[in-house]
This record gives C-alpha cells, sequence and structure tokens, in this order.
C-alpha cells in the first residue's frame, strides 16, 4: 500500500562539490513541482536559513543545526568515530528516528554508506547492501537499473542472488516494471565463462526467477548494459563502479566532442543551429543528472545517494526519486521480498540435505 499525506524528505544541505546553495535551489524546484514534499535540512543554521528564506521553503522546511561537515577525503573509519556533529550523520539519524522517509545527501559515498549500516542497520537475511543506480537505455521507459556499483567490492554468488532480489524489487516499485527481466553481468553470455562464483550464481538466480516473479535473463556482457535486453543487470561493486564511471566519462566526451566539432568553422556553426533541436534532444537523452540518485539497497531505511557534483536539477532529481520511493512503501516491499526470497533458499537447502546420502 502506497503512503499518504506529506512526504518528508531528510537532506543533507553540506557536501557536495557545488555547496548548500546548489542543494537548496534543488530543494526549492521539487517544492515548487509537488506541494506534498517536506523537508528536513541538516547542516548550519546561520547559513542555511537566509538560503531557505530566499528560496520561499520556510513553511516546507526544518532546519537541524549540524556544524561539522564530511568531506570527500575523509574516511568513513573517521566519520564513524567522530561524525556526530555532522550533517550526513544528523541526516541519516532522522531516518532512523521515524521523522523523516528518506535521506538525500551529496556527500562522501564510503562515509554515507558507513553511517547508513551503522545507524539504520541492515535488513534481515541482507549480507552485503548494495547501490543501485539507473542508466540510459533503449528500452522503452529509457533506463535500466545496474547493482552494486560501489558500496562494496566484494560480491559472492549468494550477495550476488541478494542483489537480483532487491533490484527485482526495485525495478518493480521504482520504475514500473511488473515483471522485471535480470541479467549477471560477466565477460561472456556463454554458461562456462566466468568465475567459479558466478556460475554458482547463475544457478542460483535462476532457480530463484520463477518463486521471485522476474526473468532471469543468464549473463550479459558490457554492450548489454544500455540494451533493451535487460532491465536489471546484477554484479559486483567494483566492476559496477568501474562501469558506472566509463559511462559517465564517455557520456561526458561525446557532449564535448560534438562541442567541438559543431564550432569548428562557420559552416558547422551553421549546421549545428539547424540541428539545434536534435543536439537538445540528444543532451537530455544522455544526461547524467536527469538519472542522479543512487539508492542503497538492503537496509532499514531508504537512503538516496545524489551525485556530489550535482547542481539544483541533479539534486532535485534524486528528490523526486526518493519521493517516489517513499510514496510506494519501497522498503518494507524490498524486505518482504529478500525475506521470501531467503525462506525458499533455505527450504530448497533443507530439501537437498534430505537427499543427500
Amino acid at each position: 500500500m502506497g503512503k499518504t499525506g506529506r512526504t518528508i524528505i531528510s537532506v543533507d544541505a553540506m557536501g557536495g562539490d557545488q555547496g548548500p546553495r546548489a542543494v537548496v535551489a534543488g530543494m526549492a524546484k521539487s517544492a515548487e513541482k509537488n506541494a506534498d514534499i517536506g523537508f528536513i535540512l541538516h547542516g548550519p543554521e546561520s547559513e542555511l536559513a537566509p538560503m531557505v528564506r530566499k528560496a520561499g521553503l520556510e513553511d516546507r522546511c526544518e532546519i537541524r543545526d549540524a556544524s561539522g561537515v564530511v568531506s570527500m577525503e575523509d574516511k568513513p573509519s573517521h566519520v564513524m568515530r567522530h561524525g556526530k556533529d555532522t550533517s550526513m550523520w544528523s541526516c541519516i539519524e532522522a531516518v532512523r528516528a521515524g521523522d523523516a522517509d528518506v535521506a538525500v545527501s551529496c556527500g562522501n559515498t564510503g562515509a554515507l554508506m558507513a553511517i547508513s549500516m551503522l545507524r539504520l542497520r541492515k535488513i534481515e537475511g541482507v549480507n552485503r547492501p548494495a547501490i543501485a543506480c539507473l542508466w540510459p537505455s533503449r528500452n522503452p521507459g529509457g533506463f535500466n537499473m545496474m547493482l552494486d556499483v560501489g558500496a562494496d567490492i566484494r560480491a559472492d554468488q549468494d550477495d550476488l542472488l541478494q542483489y537480483a532480489l532487491m533490484g527485482a524489487s526495485y525495478a518493480r516499485n521504482g520504475l514500473g516494471l511488473k515483471h522485471p527481466r535480470i541479467g549477471l553481468l560477466n565477460v561472456g553470455t556463454e554458461e562456462h565463462k566466468g568465475r567459479a562464483e558466478l556460475k554458482v550464481a547463475h544457478d542460483l538466480i535462476a532457480e530463484a526467477a520463477a518463486h521471485s516473479d522476474f526473468d532471469f535473463v543468464g549473463f550479459v556482457e558490457g554492450g548489454d548494459i544500455p540494451s533493451s535486453r535487460v532491465d536489471v543487470i546484477v554484479t559486483d561493486g567494483f566492476t559496477g563502479n568501474v562501469a558506472l564511471k566509463t559511462g559517465e566519462g564517455t557520456a561526458k566526451l561525446i557532449s564535448d566532442l560534438l562541442r567541438e566539432a559543431f564550432s569548428y568553422n562557420l559552416l558547422s556553426k551553421v549546421a549545428a543551429l539547424l540541428a539545434l533541436g536534435s543536439l537538445k534532444r540528444l543532451q537530455k537523452r544522455i544526461d547524467p543528472r536527469r538519472v542522479n540518485g543512487g539508492v542503497f539497497l538492503g537496509l532499514n531505511g531508504t537512503v538516496v545517494k545524489s551525485h556530489g557534483s550535482a547542481d539544483a536539477t541533479g539534486v532535485s532529481a534524486a528528490i523526486k526519486l526518493s519521493f517516489k520511493l517513499a510514496q510506494g512503501g519501497f522498503n518494507k516491499r524490498l524486505a518482504a521480498r529478500v525475506a521470501a526470497g531467503l525462506a525458499h533458499r533455505q527450504e530448497i537447502q533443507a530439501q537437498q540435505d534430505d537427499t543427500t546420502p
């Protein structure tokens, strides 16, 4: 059942590359479009209060004073020991206390995951949480989803199975796909290829597919990530993060090269003017700000990690995603899906143990 009433988003104002002004501007864009959003904003009150007043958010936003800031260079272990006065800690604490429905931060990913795991704890049955991100694709909805993209560089076969279950739940509740297609990222599509844990994970995910209401398309390759063959790509955090950063870098390269090509001489500038509409559509299609927001999956609370360099448009996109997940009761649905998958896995294992001589 979806949530009713105003949805409260807990927002970390500090830590992003563009500072709190971009964060507050993103909140204002979201508030203008959606009257059902309220905010708890975390950071130095003396600095944030004038920005909130100027943005006209006083009746929609509570400020919680937090003097400390988690920088991009701070180690997660240091933040866990000494970060209780930071805006990031306060942001997560609001979700833990039930004051907010979901948290959004542009800050240090490692520190955010560490604080989230410490304060919110993992859902029962989840060994390693994952970060899921949206990826422009040829699918009708315009996006595929991939996890893990950086929560943990390791993942064994059971972790990959859990990622598949969590990814299926996110695809249903976040992307509106009733029967998502899931693929396991590998160096080839043949079943004999890949590391041992990938081969075992292949069989575990295939076994879980019918019970968990998703289609398993088997192994997929890097070229399938933006394709229409699959909706959810499952991989370990090391591979996923490399793929994500490569994709972002490639999108920026294409944008820069097009700009250079169309400004080369007078004739190319005229061609750019004639193609302006098509170029704007292309720019919008590959703009990473439109899909800004990696969701932390597997925690007792929803946390959305906005890109560190996000501007107002990017922050607004992360808030929009947060609102959608909160309205759909996403985290409860995900926990139920993980529990059902774990129970089914234990049942299969028990049957196998009974038949073993």
